[in-house]
């Protein structure tokens, strides 16, 4: 008697066990990412190859354009140049400039005050009639010719000892800044031709080969995140009804029995699959099935991509 009573005991608390304990099964899952070039370009190398763990910053694809270098050369060049043109505006003339520019000045004045005295010359032998009409004409365009070198000369010297006009020192500056960000955007695209991984992951597929050229968004890797490995499990609509996001759960892998790990559900899918959206019958109500998404607590890599998994819920208490 005692022990028909101890075995019903045990029997109500295994089908206790087996009503408070949700079980689903599918296949570990991991957030997968292309690996693609910002620019056309060829691959010169591909660093990894498939199931290959990379980490933050390791080299995964190095492409290349053979024209890179020759435009950085040439905007590197530019940049000097325009830098060197802004110095000397701002330096204003240099001594020397000035100093040559008075010696200008005093030569045309010279010219000026012997073109002048020619040209009366020329004036009283013309009333005389000593000279012809063409020489006196001569004279007066050669004062005038003279006249006009020394106003030029004059302005030269005065712009010269007043400096650059700010105008265009800001003109100049404004170039300086347009060579400067034409380089760094050259000199930012030669580093993407350089692809590297941005967290830790598994690469998943190779889908380029060195020689092939890639056109922008063309995929030459794609990568899975192992830290964050989930799975997604299917229950009955009965079982979801008892689940909330954010509880826990415990996964088991096919090949590992002795050991689990801890999970999380993350995502409840609102409609139902792989049933009618409009069920009519209470069976066939029964029959409704939602997608669980359950994340798995491992950053080790060892819950890998592919492998059969069982999860256990338990269901939370009511409120």
């Amino acid at each position: 008697m005692h022990r028909r009573l101890l075995m019903l005991l045990l029997l109500a608390a295994c089908r206790r066990d087996e009503a408070t304990t949700i079980e689903g099964h599918g296949t570990i899952e991991v957030t997968e990412s292309d690996v693609a070039p910002l620019t056309t370009a060829r691959v010169l190398r591909v660093a990894v190859d498939e199931g290959e763990m990379v980490g933050p910053g390791d080299t995964l694809v190095v492409l290349t354009q053979s024209s890179m270098p020759a435009t950085i050369d040439a905007q590197r060049a530019r940049v000097l140049a325009s830098q060197a043109a802004l110095t000397d505006l701002e330096r204003g003339a240099r001594k020397p400039e000035i100093d040559a520019a008075e010696a200008e000045l005093s030569g045309a004045e010279t010219e000026v005050v012997r073109t002048a005295a020619e040209r009366d010359r020329m004036r009283a032998l013309a009333a005389n009639r000593v000279v012809s009409q063409q020489s006196l004409d001569n004279a007066e365009a050669a004062a005038r010719s003279a006249t006009s070198r020394r106003d030029a000369a004059a302005e030269r010297l005065t712009l010269l000892r007043a400096g650059s006009r700010p105008d265009r020192i800001r003109q100049a500056r404004a170039d300086v800044a347009n060579a400067r960000a034409s380089l760094a955007a050259t000199e930012a695209t030669a580093g993407d031709l350089v692809l590297l991984a941005s967290h830790d992951a598994v690469v998943l597929s190779r889908l380029a080969e060195p020689g092939e050229v890639l056109t922008p968004g063309t995929p030459a890797l794609s990568l899975g995140e192992v830290t964050r490995p989930w799975v997604r499990v299917y229950l009955a609509a009965r079982d979801v009804g008892r689940l909330k996001l954010g509880q826990p759960a415990e996964v088991w892998l096919d090949g590992v029995p002795d050991r689990s790990w801890k999970g999380t559900v993350t995502v409840i899918n609102p409609r139902a699959e792989f049933t009618p959206r409009a069920a009519l019958t209470e069976d066939e109500r029964a029959d409704l099935m939602f997608g669980l998404r359950v994340e798995v607590d491992d950053t080790t890599g060892a819950v890998k991509p592919g492998l059969p998994a069982t999860v256990r819920l338990v269901p939370l208490p009511a409120p």
